[in-house]
């Protein structure tokens, strides 16, 4: 077989011009980089294009903040933006400035990274305005405006008190309590006391509790002068605890027609007693009828509230009857029976 000899492959000198366009191909391609590596089609990609997937673009990376760019919180909003209550909260204007806002060519963009170790300013709404304060009144004095008008317990509770005892009515009034397992205060004239120690005891056995209604009843009681008051208080206690028996207390002293006054109620403060006024007053001891006390303690009562009656000081027989009344009345209206607050 016949072959042809090849010639030898001798390395042609390029010309000059080819290595000059040489030399500008290699500069080219050290410029681009890899982005100007060929595809596997052949196209050349785009250093856009081949930015790796989540990196923002040159436009989502530029800081927006101008005038057209910036989105103020609506107002009503707690400053916050239109992503939601998820989104962070837009800084007020006191704190640092704002952080950037995504142009709307970049919404698909990552968010920019925070600065690590800067903490985030949170959205603190603007204090409210304090309204003027009221100057706080001085406390009382020791004794003075303590007059006591609520139960122990508060709630839905009522203290039933009754005066000027005891009196021929007060059987029948604890014969009324019995029937409805309620407890009462019963606040005694010191002289009533001593002339009816049975019935002091009677009230003291039922579970109910006393309290000193002065010796004589002298109206107006706030008038009288310190020695008066002194004695009208202290006597009558002592009256009281003698007709109980041993071991009777005596826990409040109301005065007669409710004249407190600084110095009477320091003086039974001083004998280890409360001052005891009510906050719901039907009138009895003037017998305006049964209707009209039963009325006016339907009115008048608001839970927690202490009832002032009679059974003690003349005729108490509509103050009786209205009693029959009412006792059906409070359980179904959801009270329960307590002693005032000491």
């Amino acid at each position: 077989m016949h072959r042809t000899a090849r010639r030898p492959c001798t390395p042609t000198r390029p010309s000059r011009s080819r290595r000059r366009l040489l030399a500008g191909t290699v500069a080219v391609v050290a410029a681009l980089g890899p982005a100007a590596c060929g595809t596997a089609d052949g196209a050349l990609r785009s250093p856009s294009a081949a930015a790796p997937s989540g990196t923002p673009s040159p436009a989502a990376a530029r800081p927006s903040g101008t005038a057209a760019t910036t989105v103020a919180p609506v107002p009503g909003s707690d400053a916050v933006p239109p992503g939601g209550a998820g989104s962070p909260a837009a800084p007020s204007t006191s704190a640092a400035p704002p952080r950037p806002t995504p142009s709307p060519s970049a919404t698909t963009a990552s968010p920019a990274p925070t600065t690590p170790g800067t903490p985030a300013t949170p959205n603190t709404p603007a204090a409210p305005t304090a309204a003027p304060s009221t100057p706080a009144a001085p406390p009382p004095r020791p004794g003075a405006g303590t007059v006591i008008g609520s139960t122990a317990s508060g709630g839905r509770t009522v203290a039933l008190t009754f005066d000027d005892g005891p009196g021929p009515a007060t059987g029948q009034v604890l014969d009324l309590l019995a029937q409805y397992h309620a407890k009462a205060t019963f606040c005694q004239i010191g002289r009533n006391a001593a002339a009816d120690p049975a019935m002091v005891r009677r009230v003291l056995a039922a579970g109910h509790r006393l309290c000193d209604h002065s010796v004589h009843h002298p109206q107006p009681f706030a008038k009288l002068p310190h020695d008066k008051a002194g004695y009208e208080i202290t006597a009558a206690r002592n009256m009281i605890v003698q007709a109980g028996g041993p071991g009777t207390e005596v826990r409040w002293f109301r005065a007669p027609g409710g004249g407190f006054n600084a110095d009477n109620e320091q003086i039974t403060a001083s004998l280890g007693m409360s001052s005891l006024g009510w906050s719901v007053d039907p009138r009895d001891w003037a017998r305006p009828g049964v209707p009209a006390i039963v009325s006016a303690v339907q009115k008048q009562l608001r839970p927690g509230g202490v009832v002032l009656m009679h059974d003690g000081g003349g005729d108490r027989s509509q103050t009786v009857a209205a009693l029959r009344q009412l006792l059906p009345w409070l359980v179904a209206q959801g009270y329960a029976f307590d002693f005032p607050a000491a």
